[in-house]
């Protein structure tokens, strides 16, 4: 074995000889011939990070003879689909760069998954992928953490959170065991959350410790890269929203939802005192009982954050939106309801959703396709106008005050990565009556986000609560997802029987 127990080998291991003894060790632990030893659940020269990775996969239930492959979450299609808006997609050129020349000498498929382990991108010989995807389900789509396929170089990285290669019978299911794999997770330079893995996968006779070193130096070289992105991107919103805090700002701080401070005029806050900002704006504590008010701009999750005093509220009226699921939608002026017409929650809304200002020609196509006439916008417009008076621009289509809305909070969770919270704050779609074309597209888009979010993250909480909105109460894979995730004493599990049966027999399958 190498020296280091992240690594399968050293340059001397003969690899047929070290799959037989990993062979022995993985029969007595399926066995529990060792069971009574918890320091050795196989033998002494099982690495330390595999028999950690055994007794969660055994615990998670995995079939260790593998008839039930690694589960597929979506379909070719929807996985590329997700692989061309992941965060790491554009440092795949990067990826490619640096992988290639171990990805031709050593006969190696290059995979990159995001951070629930689901495989988004393959790359490599079409025989070797060919033979992948029979043996094992290794396809785009297919979930690869340690509960979904138990010990595989993705899933113990993702539950490890560090780089390693896992090499032949190290492999808990039996038919993966003819692979080796190298992974190591790639880290969000901001949240410092995990985006992904970059795996180099290949026949067990290929293995080679120097694998896992070049998959390392690649992730560290990406993460490198999305730090530049950011800094690229902070000075673009820097010089996008500037003249928010000006003299009048009252000491108010341009932040990120992450707690990043992108400006601060009077060098008043830290991010240590900020953290993570309420998604959607709202109130933020501070220290020593201390608070401050956050407020959103446009779409991205950047905020105006001031103490919250009299002194610094700003004097521009905040609109509020609650315009997902069946109960009929809610908009409030600084907080007194206001009774609107099923158009004007729409054009509201289509307001809110764009990032920048609109024309009547753009609200036409964008509420009504190509059956509007700009000139009936115009009118719901001026009328409009009148309806909220200082939330919109006198001339333009542009919201002037702050706006939260129930969709940009589930926005923002989403995108920080808090499915479960996401889950929990989403009843439904999107206006699910309306037919405007930007509502359609904002609609899909977001349930579709929600659902492969909620699928992917093996959070049981997080499913209970997509099964219990009208957009989940159908949806078979996610009842399964469910059922998979709780324990055989949660109170929940006999409605998700009874659930996934009816619609097994619904579906006829």
């Amino acid at each position: 074995m190498s020296l280091s127990p992240w690594v399968a080998v050293d340059a001397d291991t003969v690899p047929s000889k070290r799959a037989r003894e990993l062979r022995d060790a993985w029969e007595d632990f399926v066995d529990d011939r060792l069971q009574g030893d918890d320091e050795d659940p196989g033998t002494p020269d099982v690495r330390g990070p595999i028999a950690a990775s055994w007794r969660r996969s055994r615990e998670a239930g995995v079939d260790p003879s593998g008839r039930l492959p690694a589960m597929s979450v979506l379909e070719l299609t929807g996985a590329r689909a997700m692989w061309d808006d992941h965060p790491l997609q554009s440092a795949s050129p990067l990826i490619e760069q640096c992988l290639a020349e171990t990805l031709l000498d050593a006969d190696n498929l290059l995979v990159i998954s995001d951070a629930d382990g689901m495989l988004l991108s393959i790359k490599g010989d079409t025989l070797l992928r060919n033979r992948a995807a029979d043996d094992m389900n290794f396809v785009e789509g297919a979930l690869w953490s340690e509960s979904s396929a138990g010990t595989n170089a993705i899933g113990t990285a993702m539950a490890a959170a560090h780089a390693v290669q896992v090499f032949a019978a190290e492999h808990f299911t039996e038919p993966v065991q003819r692979w080796t794999c190298s992974a190591a997770p790639v880290m969000d330079p901001d949240t410092g959350q995990m985006l992904g893995v970059i795996d180099l996968t290949g026949d067990f006779s290929v293995v080679n410790p120097l694998s896992l070193a070049v998959v390392v130096a690649t992730a560290r070289a990406v993460e490198e890269l999305l730090r530049g992105q950011l800094h690229e991107q902070d000075d673009r919103l820097r010089t996008r929203y500037a003249e928010l805090l000006g003299p009048a700002s009252a000491g108010a701080a341009l932040v990120t939802g992450t707690g990043r401070i992108l400006l601060d005029p009077g060098r008043r806050w830290t991010r240590v005192a900020l953290k993570t900002i309420p998604a959607g704006g709202g109130v933020v504590a501070l220290a020593h009982g201390i608070e401050a008010i956050a407020e959103p701009i446009a779409e991205d999750d950047v905020y105006v954050v001031r103490r919250n005093s009299p002194a610094s509220r700003p004097a521009r009226p905040r609109l509020e939106m609650r315009v997902l699921g069946d109960e009929p939608p809610e908009v409030r002026l600084d907080g007194a309801v206001l009774h609107l017409r099923p158009r004007h929650v729409e054009m509201l809304t289509i307001l809110a959703l764009h990032r920048g200002h609109l024309n009547a020609d753009v609200m036409c196509a964008e509420l009504y396709g190509d059956d509007g006439h700009p000139a009936s916008v115009r009118v719901e417009m001026s009328r409009l106008r009148r309806l909220l008076p200082g939330t919109l621009e006198s001339e333009g289509y542009g919201l002037t005050g702050p706006v939260g809305s129930d969709v940009r909070r589930v926005r923002a969770l989403l995108d920080r990565g808090a499915v479960r919270d996401a889950a929990e704050a989403y009843p439904g779609p999107l206006l699910p009556g309306s037919v405007a074309p930007c509502i359609e597209r904002a609609r899909d888009e977001l349930e579709g986000w929600m659902r492969q979010a909620v699928i992917t993250c093996e959070d049981a909480d997080a499913l209970w609560a997509w099964v219990r909105s009208s957009s989940g109460t159908s949806d078979l894979l996610a009842w399964q997802r469910l059922l998979a995730a709780l324990d055989y004493t949660d109170p929940r599990r006999s409605l998700a029987v009874a659930r996934t049966r009816a619609l097994r027999q619904e579906f006829g399958l």
